[in-house]
């Protein structure tokens, strides 16, 4: 009982640090974008939280997590809202945790996939149409993908593997946030006569964010061990923390060849990058192959960005190339090193991959489409111009030190 007890606090302590990330993700969004929408992304990251708990409780930990009787399936839903089991706060329901430690580390997850398309429609999407759509996204498309392979569903028995999300999470979030970012367009004078860079207002906050996050992924991977158990976690905490160091210093070297300048956005983007790259497989990793999912991750978030700025993409906080791009890297990367490593086990991570985004593919675009269709998903031109802030919520974040930004 007695381990019970700590395995249940260490997963507590996961808890609070995954629920950090979503200061984060505020804090860099907000930085990386004009200070004219500040509110707006704040209010947007208030939301999806909110929106991703009360969803996970009706229903979105019922479809991940239906029951053993949908072992391999594609679809199980074991009923709206959560209940107290008989074993539910002994070590019969699990030698880890309680069952409301497990519905509350997994509720902290969900709205992720909703915050990762937040960051790329920014400064351009109708508040109203972005939290429809976080809804129907957080509550329906990613428990059910989810449980395809955490719930027991057909991946799962397939063999495909994702310790803690690189897919199942970040690419879950990253399929949407290209299909949004596709049917939204460019914010107005990003790619008139080339591409023009339009720069965060706040630099300081954005690196603020990136670092809350880093120490929030030690909650994310590091509880995804599901115990305390020393070996595992610390090993886990180690490859997590090297992959991310090592995102940042091949992000820099790979940016600076390129551009000849020392960009601390691609650097802090490389953090995330090593970060989502290792998710996959940070408990399967040694030092050396961290170190090398994170140098390769930490390359491909700047290749990644310059090629969705030649595609016209416009993405204003990197978050299709860190979430998507590095999401289907370190899930492949399962396949290449660790533990796991082997042309079988590359096919099942492939085939993963393939269905998780087709299904989110599929389902992000009807969504979006039909809100397109009937009440817009893009703001007018003037509300874009003259700042979300005022036209979405009648305030400024700066009252007193208002830009003019055109």
């Amino acid at each position: 009982m007695e381990m019970f007890t700590i395995n249940n606090v260490w997963m507590m302590i996961s808890i609070f640090l995954v629920f950090i990330m979503h200061l984060g993700f505020g804090s860099l969004e907000a930085g990386l974008t004009r200070s004219k929408n500040t509110i707006n992304i704040l209010f947007k990251n208030v939301m999806i939280v909110s929106i991703g708990l009360l969803t996970y409780t009706l229903l979105g930990f019922n479809l991940m997590y239906p029951g053993a009787e949908f072992a391999g399936d594609i679809f199980g839903f074991a009923g709206f809202g959560i209940s107290l089991p008989e074993n539910g706060l002994t070590p019969e329901y699990s030698e880890g945790y309680t069952y409301w430690t497990d519905f509350l580390f997994q509720a902290m997850f969900a709205a992720t996939a909703a915050t990762i398309v937040s960051g790329a429609v920014a400064e351009r999407i109708k508040l109203n149409a972005f939290l429809i759509f976080s809804v129907i996204y957080v509550g329906l498309v990613y428990p059910i993908t989810g449980m395809w392979k955490w719930g027991g569903g057909f991946l799962d028995e397939l063999g495909f593997y994702d310790f803690a999300g690189s897919t199942l999470v970040h690419s879950v979030g990253g399929w949407a946030a290209l299909i949004a970012v596709i049917l939204l367009g460019p914010r107005i004078g990003k790619y008139n006569g080339g591409s023009k860079a339009i720069e965060g207002h706040n630099i300081p906050l954005a690196f603020i964010g990136v670092f809350l996050l880093w120490f929030g992924w030690f909650g994310f991977n590091g509880g995804s061990v599901l115990s305390a158990d020393a070996g595992s976690v610390s090993l886990v905490l180690v490859t997590t923390c090297l992959a991310a160091a090592a995102g940042a210093m091949s992000a820099f070297f790979t940016s600076y060849a390129l551009f000849k300048s020392y960009d601390i956005t691609m650097v802090l983007n490389g953090i995330l990058a090593g970060l989502v790259g290792i998710t996959a497989g940070a408990d399967l990793m040694s030092v050396t192959d961290a170190i090398w999912i994170g140098l390769i991750a930490g390359v491909l978030i700047v290749l990644a960005v310059m090629a969705l700025d030649k595609l016209k993409l416009d993405d204003p906080v990197g978050a299709i190339a860190v979430h998507l791009v590095c999401g289907i890297w370190g899930t492949l990367a399962v396949g290449l090193f660790g533990d796991k490593a082997g042309l079988g086990q590359l096919g099942h991570q492939v085939i993963g991959i393939l269905a998780i985004g087709a299904f989110c593919v599929t389902t992000s675009f009807i969504i979006l489409f039909t809100l397109k269709k009937t009440i817009g998903i893009r703001v007018s031109e003037k509300e874009e111009v003259e700042g979300l802030d005022l036209y979405e919520h009648g305030m400024s974040a700066y009252p007193d030190f208002r830009m003019n930004e055109h």
